[in-house]
């Protein structure tokens, strides 16, 4: 291929893989806060145990989504598809704590928002199962990372991510709890004990602190004169950080709030009941930013104009998590989930040391042991084996202890969920069934990580007096440039996302990225030179 018709290939690779949209100037400004390992125990869902006024009063000027489910029940795995807009076990993300190489075509969904003219931002953690890129965020990172950074009259996309609810912090020694342990509800897969109790009070405890946090981040909004023309998306991650709720795709393992306010836009006070799923975030934020999202995206649009219809089916899955192999498939509908248990023969009580270390856990193993769990709810989680296939009534049986997969009177249902769940697998590509050694060998052969390679600068026509149109193409495949002009030790990158038009005489420096390779030697090209 020709230097010249390398560059144009390039070009137009960029420009139809991030459609471009009219002036951002009347696009509204977008702002996630994010939290960890909470189910919807708040206020807004009917949790009369819950403190959180915050939330609360957030849902009380918006919509309270009331059937938004994760993908997946632990953190990693969830943001990975959250980033991308696609099912982690398409692109081979499915394993908790792993680093992969999506195809060319899968980027940070932040990168069409940049294309676009938002100022793209991120707080604190990224945990996508892979490095994010140069390329995916204006500013990452710091823990005061937020929107005011941006040039005056762009449009925004902010995420702050909120750490304080994370299950590490329910075990961590503190001096006395907010909420009373003997006031707890406890599902019936959980022993009545004194340590169970507290771990759950402990869990509301950091639920209010983390609510403090919204609040503060809500009043920051406000004071910058932002609150009337930025849409907030309140939601966690997964689950709660608690036995048989975070790392499960069980409803305690993915059920998770998701609280919207759009001032003019949404009736306040609301609620909704369809089935909304993480993936539709990143192609609504899209949406909302005039951007169509791209067609390899999983996801649809819940809010705007291009609300699309309700689904009938969402789908989940587990695999490795941490040292423990498994691997579970899931399809819901409003009322019944079915599971298939592609490792049957491994209990759901495999050790994990990080999970193991919980309050509740160790009396959970220690009571399982002396033989004193004393009823099938209790005792299922440390049956020898998991059945082939598990069905769930979720309006007679939200706990999700009732097997109903051999029961005739729900065969129809059983029939139907297991042919949804199988077409979806061939749709997407689930790669899961491939050994995840052979997984990565295929990504990284002998362990490798390939370098993208170097961006080639192109100058082009003149433009005006001493103006000159320039090019910046890679020749890997889903490779993005970010580039910098001028010189200095603190460069601002950009997204190039098409031709620059620049004065002879300017400093440019050019970085290519793909996720998964390592980043390209940065180039500097004085043009005109």
């Amino acid at each position: 291929m020709t230097r010249f018709r390398f560059l144009v290939v390039a070009v137009f690779w960029l420009v139809s893989g991030m459609p471009l949209t009219a002036s951002a100037a009347d696009r509204p400004n977008i702002l996630w806060i994010s939290c960890e390992d909470i189910s919807p125990s708040l206020g807004c869902y009917g949790d009369k145990y819950s403190t959180s006024p915050n939330i609360d009063g957030l849902a009380a000027q918006g919509v309270v989504f009331r059937r938004c489910f994760s993908h997946a029940g632990v953190c990693a795995v969830a943001r990975s598809g959250l980033i991308t807009g696609v099912y982690p076990v398409s692109i081979g993300s499915q394993h908790m704590r792993s680093r992969i190489v999506p195809p060319p075509n899968v980027r940070c969904f932040t990168e069409y928002l940049r294309a676009a003219g938002y100022y793209c931002t991120n707080r604190s953690k990224t945990d996508y199962n892979f490095e994010p890129p140069l390329t995916a965020w204006d500013e990452s990172g710091r823990k005061s990372t937020d929107w005011s950074g941006r040039a005056k009259g762009q449009p925004f996309f902010s995420v702050i991510n909120l750490t304080v609810s994370h299950e590490s912090k329910i075990r961590a020694k503190f001096d006395k709890l907010i909420h009373d342990p003997d006031g707890v509800s406890l599902p019936p897969y959980i022993p009545d004990t004194p340590a169970a109790r507290r771990d759950r009070a402990r869990y509301y405890d950091i639920i209010t602190l983390m609510d403090t946090q919204v609040g503060r981040i809500l009043a920051r909004l406000k004071a910058d004169g932002l609150d009337k023309n930025t849409i907030v998306m309140f939601w966690g991650d997964h689950g709660e950080g608690l036995p048989r709720g975070k790392r499960w795709i069980y409803d305690s393992g993915i059920h998770v709030p998701l609280v919207v306010r759009w001032p003019g836009q949404i009736q306040p006070g609301t609620t909704r009941d369809d089935l909304v799923c993480f993936l539709d975030f990143p192609a609504t934020a899209l949406s909302l930013a005039g951007v169509n999202p791209p067609g390899h995206m999983h996801g649809q649009v819940i809010l705007g104009q291009h609300t699309a219809s309700p689904r009938r089916y969402l789908f989940a899955h587990r695999d490795r998590m941490d040292e423990a192999y498994d691997l579970i498939r899931a399809v819901r509908d409003q009322r019944y989930k079915y599971i298939r248990n592609l490792m049957p023969g491994r209990t759901r009580a495999q050790n994990i040391d990080y999970m193991n270390k919980m309050p509740t856990m160790i009396d959970m193993r220690r009571l399982n042991a002396a033989g004193k769990l004393g009823t099938v709810a209790l005792r299922q989680y440390f049956e020898p084996t998991k059945p082939d296939e598990e069905l769930y009534d979720l309006e007679s049986d939200p706990f999700e202890v009732k097997n109903l997969a051999t029961d005739p009177a729900h065969a129809a249902a059983l029939q139907r969920l297991r042919g949804e769940l199988e077409s979806w697998q061939d749709k997407i590509g689930d790669q899961g069934l491939i050994p995840e050694a052979l997984l990565v060998e295929a990504m990284r052969p002998g362990n490798r990580y390939e370098s993208t390679a170097d961006p080639v600068i192109a100058v082009g026509k003149p433009t005006g007096a001493d103006g000159v149109t320039v090019t910046i193409g890679s020749e890997t495949p889903g490779a993005s440039i970010a580039y910098a002009i001028g010189g200095g030790n603190r460069p601002k990158w950009q997204l190039y996302s098409r031709p620059l038009s620049v004065p002879k005489g300017t400093q440019l420096r050019a970085v290519a990225c793909r996720i998964g390779f390592r980043d390209s030697q940065r180039i500097r090209r004085v043009i005109g030179d």
